[in-house]
């Protein structure tokens, strides 16, 4: 089954977990689900986390989540523009999250970026406080800015967002294993 999220479709499993798994996976994706919870996140699938990370809501952090993206794209042996592509995009989702997820919020919450594996695919999930969903801008020729989830559509397999009882995810996916 597909739904819209974001003006992109993604299946149901994406958006979130039903609690029908049968498989040895589900029992560890549910604990991490209940540990998220208690910390308050949630989680709104139950794929295999290949990493994650939270970073404090400082612009100064974003070279860190480039790295880490990076780096697991590496190690689990994605594809070979994988790694930079995925590392492209993150720093614009990221470069959103502490821009436009921060109204509202405590200066001290957190962004977490989780990268998990869904079939052959990289997803990448950034996820913040703030529950205003992200809204593609139309860039003038001049802007600076103004172009990060357009950038993200056009190189990503798929993109969208997914709220949450913590704020939202905003997340992509790349064919990393074909």
């Amino acid at each position: 089954m597909k739904q819209a999220f974001g003006g992109r479709t993604t299946s149901t499993a994406r958006i979130a977990s039903t609690g029908r798994a049968g498989s040895a996976a589900y029992g560890a994706a549910a604990t991490r689900a209940t540990i998220y919870e208690r910390a308050g996140y949630a989680t709104e699938r139950l794929a295999p986390v290949l990493g994650e990370k939270w970073i404090p809501r400082d612009g100064r952090c974003l070279a860190s989540a480039r790295r880490f993206v990076h780096d697991v794209a590496v190690d689990w042996k994605a594809t070979s523009d994988i790694p930079e592509l995925a590392e492209l995009l993150v720093s614009e989702l990221v470069t959103n999250a502490l821009t436009h997820g921060a109204v509202g919020v405590p200066a001290t919450s957190t962004v977490r970026i989780s990268v998990s594996r869904e079939r052959e695919l990289l997803v990448v999930d950034v996820h913040d406080p703030c529950p205003a969903l992200p809204r593609r801008c139309r860039a003038r020729d001049l802007d600076v800015g103004g172009r990060g989830l357009a950038i993200v559509e056009t190189f990503s397999h798929d993109w969208g967002w997914t709220l949450t009882s913590y704020g939202k995810s905003v997340w992509f996916q790349l064919l990393a294993w074909p």
